[in-house]
């Protein structure tokens, strides 16, 4: 796959063919999105939204959602708003989210199919360094991993108050985006 790839860029970059995509680091609309990374949307969220190439900053994970108050995806949203001009940030779910109901049983399951030694998961576990189990668990729903994504945000002691935060979902087939009411919506 890679070599194929790699032919591809090739004549991509020979042919120009990158000049319409050319922009600058600063998000046009000032806007943020956390979502997820499942392949329904990489192009059907955008098109359902009129979204074009340097208008927005695009953050994806398994779920869409914020894990952590320090992790990853709050650390680039800061950044996003701190460096690069975000004013607003959408947390957008999706329906049939495949993190929704995962279980950590299934999850350790596949690691040790995949040649992860249960001595490996032990030793983890024994660490102490992250709690497997709650990292490998899903959610219940996908309206409310937005809904507490977004809580999680709008409370966040870093993130400054008059940044926008909403939390929506979007239909993985139709792309027909639905706005939550969220009690403290801004």
């Amino acid at each position: 796959m890679l070599s194929e790839i790699l032919n591809f860029n090739r004549e991509f970059v020979a042919q120009e063919s990158y000049i319409p995509y050319q922009t600058t680091k600063y998000p046009d609309r000032k806007l943020a999105i956390l979502t997820c990374m499942d392949t329904r949307l990489t192009h059907l969220l955008p098109a359902a939204m009129g979204l074009k190439n340097g208008e927005v900053k695009m953050i994806k994970n398994a779920g869409g959602v914020v894990l952590a108050p320090y992790g990853g995806v709050v650390r680039s949203l800061l950044v996003a708003v701190l460096e690069l001009g975000v004013e607003e940030i959408l947390v957008i779910g999706h329906t049939d989210c495949g993190v929704c109901g995962m279980r950590p049983e299934v999850m350790r399951e596949h690691l040790l199919a995949r040649g992860i030694s249960p001595e490996t998961l032990e030793a983890i576990d024994r660490e102490g360094v992250v709690d497997l189990d709650a990292w490998f668990t899903g959610f219940a729903g996908e309206e409310q991993a937005v809904r507490d994504s977004v809580a999680m945000l709008r409370s966040h002691p870093l993130m400054p108050k008059d940044v926008a935060i909403h939390g929506l979902i979007i239909d993985s087939n139709t792309g027909e985006l639905r706005p939550l009411d969220l009690q403290t919506e801004k």
